[in-house]
C-alpha cells in the first residue's frame, strides 16, 4: 500500500496565504479609517467655510443697515425730528439672504423681558463733555458713586485741580502700568473704564451685553425681572445741536428784542409780536422753554418758533437732553426735576404722545421755578442717533453685532463712531433664538 505524506511546502503556503489575508484586512481596515477621517475632516471644513461664508455674509448685512439707517435718517430725520420707530424696518430686515436687526430701548418698560428694537436717540442721555454737567448731576445716575462721579469731572476738564473725592495725575500715576489723567473731553462713553472708580457694575449693571433685557446668563440682582443698567446707558459724549434755523441763518437770540420782534412780527401779527414781547421776562429768559412760559404763547404758536430762537451763543448747542425721549433715570439729573418729576414727565409723556413734539407741555408738570432751572438743560430735537445692529447670514448663522453713531447736525447723515460688540455674545433675546431655530431645523 502507498502512503500519502503531507507536502512540508504546501503546509507553509497555507499559513502564507493565512499571513497575507490578515495583512490584507489590516491594510483595508487602516485605509477605511483613513477614508472616514477624511471624510470626517471634509465635513467639518465644509461645515466650517459654510460658517466662514455665513459671517462675511452677516458682515454685509451690517453694512446694508448702516446704509439703510442712513437713508432713514436722510428721510425722516429732518430739523432735529426724531424718526417715529413705526415709519421705519427695525426688526429682522432682509438684505439678500441676512437679516439685520436694529436693537433698541424701552424706556417706558412695557415688555421687560422681550426686545425693543429701533433707533436710539442719543439726545435722550446725559452729555459727559457738557461743561455745565455736574457731579452732582452725575451722582444721581443709577449705581454711580461720589468718588467716580468726581473723578468724571476731573478726566473732562482742563486743569489739575484734584475735585472733592475726584481723581488727577497723582492717582493714575500709581497704577500698573501708571498713565495720565486726560484732562480733555470724552471722545466715547467707553473711555470712561479709564477713570478712577470705574467699575463693571457701575457701568453695566445687569445688563452685561447691553441689551436692555435680562438675559438667561445674566443676574437679576434684586429680581424685579427686568435689566436694571449701569451708566453706559444712561450717557452720551455726541449730543450737539446746530444752532442755525432751518436755512442755515443763526437763530434769533431770546435777549435781542428788535429781531425777536420781527420774527414774532412775520410768524403771527404785529399786535401779537407786541403782546408777547412785552409780558414781563420774556427777553429775560434763560431758555427757550422759559420764554415759553413768560410769552403767554400757546403750545401750537410756540411750535412754529421753538427752532428758530436760543438763549446759547455760538454756533453749536452743546449736550441738552431730549425731554421727549429721555428715561426718567436721566431727567432726574437735570436740576429742579429730581425723581418725582422726572417719572411725572415721563408719565405725561406717554399718556399724551401726540403732544408732546416741542417742549411746551413740559410746563403742564413743572414749576415756574423749576422751568427756570430745567431750561437750560431740556430741548426737543436731537440730531445724533445710535443703531446697535445685530446680524444673521444664511440659516440663521454668523451672527454679528456692530454699534454705530450717526451725526446729522451739519447735514447729511455721517457715522462718527462705530465698535464691535460681537465679542458681547448673543444679544437678540429668547423669543428671536427659538423663531430662528425653528426656520432652521429641517
Amino acid at each position: 500500500m502507498k502512503r500519502h505524506v503531507n507536502s512540508p511546502t504546501k503546509g507553509r503556503s497555507g499559513r502564507q496565504n493565512g499571513s497575507i489575508l490578515i495583512i490584507v484586512l489590516w491594510i483595508a481596515l487602516g485605509l477605511v479609517a483613513i477614508t472616514l477621517y477624511f471624510a470626517n475632516s471634509m465635513s467639518s471644513e465644509l461645515r466650517a467655510s459654510d460658517n466662514r461664508v455665513a459671517a462675511l455674509v452677516a458682515d454685509q448685512a451690517i453694512e446694508g443697515a448702516a446704509r439703510y439707517v442712513t437713508s432713514v435718517l436722510t428721510e425722516q430725520a429732518t430739523n432735529g425730528i426724531v424718526p417715529y420707530v413705526n415709519d421705519y424696518a427695525s426688526e429682522a430686515v432682509l438684505v439678500g439672504n441676512a437679516h439685520f436687526w436694529l436693537i433698541g430701548r424701552d424706556h417706558s418698560q412695557g415688555a421687560p423681558n422681550q426686545i425693543t428694537f429701533g433707533l436710539v436717540d442719543e439726545g435722550s442721555k446725559l452729555n459727559l463733555n457738557n461743561p455745565n454737567v455736574t457731579a452732582d448731576m452725575l451722582e444721581l445716575l443709577p449705581r454711580m458713586t461720589p468718588e467716580f462721579a468726581a473723578a468724571i469731572i476731573d478726566w473732562r476738564d482742563a486743569d489739575s485741580t484734584i475735585s472733592p473725592n475726584g481723581a488727577e495725575a497723582e492717582t493714575y500715576g500709581r497704577l500698573q502700568p501708571p498713565y495720565l489723567c486726560k484732562n480733555a473731553p470724552f471722545d466715547s462713553v467707553d473711555e470712561l473704564r479709564l477713570v478712577s472708580g470705574a467699575t463693571m457694575d457701575i457701568l453695566l449693571g445687569e445688563d452685561v451685553n447691553r441689551n436692555g433685557i435680562i438675559d438667561p446668563d445674566e443676574t437679576d440682582e434684586n429680581r424685579d425681572g427686568m435689566a436694571n443698567p449701569g451708566i453706559l446707558e444712561y450717557v452720551t459724549v455726541s449730543s450737539r445741536e446746530p444752532n442755525t434755523r432751518s436755512d442755515g441763518t443763526p437763530r434769533i437770540p431770546i435777549s435781542d428784542r428788535r429781531q425777536l420782534q420781527s420774527l414774532l412780527s412775520q410768524a403771527f401779527n404785529a399786535a401779537r409780536a407786541n403782546q408777547i414781547i412785552n409780558r414781563p421776562g420774556v427777553t429775560n429768559s434763560l431758555s427757550p422753554l422759559e420764554f415759553y412760559r413768560n410769552s403767554g404763547m400757546t403750545a401750537a404758536e410756540f411750535a412754529q418758533i421753538e427752532t428758530e430762537i436760543t438763549s446759547t451763543r455760538g454756533p453749536i448747542i452743546e449736550g441738552r437732553v431730549n425731554v421727549n425721549t429721555a428715561s426718567a433715570a436721566v431727567l432726574t439729573c437735570i436740576p429742579g426735576i429730581g425723581e418725582d418729576k422726572a417719572q411725572q414727565l415721563v408719565d405725561y409723556r406717554l399718556a399724551n404722545s401726540d403732544t408732546v413734539d416741542s417742549v411746551a407741555w413740559v410746563t403742564k408738570v413743572l414749576s415756574r421755578v423749576e422751568v427756570i432751572q430745567a431750561g437750560p438743560f431740556l430741548t426737543g430735537q436731537s440730531y445724533q442717533f445710535s443703531a446697535d445692529v445685530a446680524a444673521l447670514g444664511p440659516f440663521g448663522r454668523g451672527y454679528r453685532r456692530t454699534r454705530f453713531i450717526f451725526d446729522q447736525s451739519e447735514g447729511n447723515p455721517k457715522i462718527i463712531y462705530r465698535q464691535n460688540l460681537g465679542h458681547l455674545g448673543w444679544a437678540l433675546g429668547r423669543e428671536t433664538r427659538q423663531t430662528w431655530l425653528a426656520k432652521t431645523t429641517p
